[in-house]
């Protein structure tokens, strides 16, 4: 095990935090109308973040300042952060030029704040998906020269399902650097049947949108395609808890199914990681018991309004011995972050 892993043993590592610089470069691309990101002040320790001129967010300094960060982390008993953009930076609607800018801001960025704490953060990056062969490149230079532990990917790519066929180049280049690849939701289906504020994205829409993500995944055969790949699924795979049951008995029921799905849904569920961001004992229990003790790991969704407050008492909470709280803390995203 690298000094990183060893640093990390017998405490927690947290695979799902955000971040948001503290500032954008300003837009020089060639379209004025770009959903290019800034910052402006707002509350003292608060900055708005501001796309296509409205406040899509306001944050806190705990979104771009280690210092805070890493206090935060010792209170919470946290031995090392796992940072990634906020999923709407991803920005998969730019122009292709300019998401591989952006996308080489934000990677510059997290390797910045990594290098300032090593023993503290990694980091996972950004790469324009809406188009391959800028984002193959920016994965190169991400997990080659700024030393990123992979990229975070969303759920989705204008529309298109992150399992689709279409996106394999990226990933055959991403399981030939090694690099982990964490999956996020991202503007996701559904919203339009939903009633109330506007943070429902987060709190309802987010759970089936990555479920379907997952499902992308494994109807797709993506990792039947490239076995070595390492990928995380936030949120607890959300729905996928629900489908996979009905997925593996029509696989085993339908003919059709076994011939176009090329391994067991249960089985390629088995392959695949996932953060245990699911604010309760009995579905992360019920996760474990779907996929395995050795394919959870913490996450807690920091800075944000809806983070897992103290994820080292939940995993505490479950009961499941030392050496399975251990695998959950940190041995798990160990491997997944390919640290050992």
């Amino acid at each position: 095990m690298n000094t990183a892993g060893q640093r990390t043993c017998c405490g927690c590592i947290d695979v799902h935090t955000h971040v948001i610089p503290h500032d954008f470069p300003a837009y020089a691309g060639k379209r004025p109308d770009a959903a290019w990101p800034s910052m402006r002040e707002a509350q003292p320790c608060h900055r708005h973040v501001m796309i296509s001129g409205n406040v899509y967010r306001t944050v806190s300094n705990q979104a771009w300042d280690t210092g805070v960060r890493s206090a935060d982390m010792e209170r919470l008993g946290i031995t090392r952060h796992v940072l990634s953009p906020m999923p709407e930076l991803l920005s998969y609607w730019l122009d292709a030029e300019d998401g591989a800018m952006l996308s080489r801001y934000l990677n510059e960025t997290l390797a910045n704040m990594v290098a300032h704490a090593p023993d503290r953060f990694s980091a996972l990056g950004a790469a324009p998906l809406q188009d391959l062969d800028r984002a193959i490149a920016e994965l190169a230079f991400a997990v080659g020269p700024l030393g990123l532990a992979g990229i975070e990917v969303g759920s989705n790519v204008n529309g298109v399902p992150i399992g689709d066929p279409r996106f394999w180049p990226f990933f055959e280049a991403a399981e030939a650097h090694g690099a982990a690849i964490f999956v996020h939701p991202l503007r996701p289906a559904g919203m339009d049947r939903l009633v109330g504020p506007a943070s429902l994205e987060q709190i309802v829409a987010f759970p089936g949108e990555i479920g379907l993500a997952a499902a992308s995944i494994i109807t797709g055969g993506l990792l039947t395609r490239f076995p070595r790949l390492r990928i995380a699924l936030s949120h607890g795979g959300g729905a996928i808890q629900a489908l996979l049951p009905r997925m593996q008995y029509s696989w085993e029921c339908q003919r059709a199914l076994r011939e176009s799905i090329p391994v067991a849904p249960v089985d390629a569920a088995r392959a695949l990681y996932y953060d245990d961001l699911l604010y309760s004992a009995t579905a992360i229990r019920s996760l474990i018991d779907m996929v395995g003790d050795d394919r959870v790991m913490v996450g807690t969704d920091y800075p944000f309004a809806i983070m897992d407050a103290d994820p080292v008492a939940r995993v505490a909470s479950l009961g499941l011995g030392e050496a399975v709280e251990e695998a959950l803390r940190w041995r798990n995203a160990v491997a997944w972050l390919g640290l050992a």
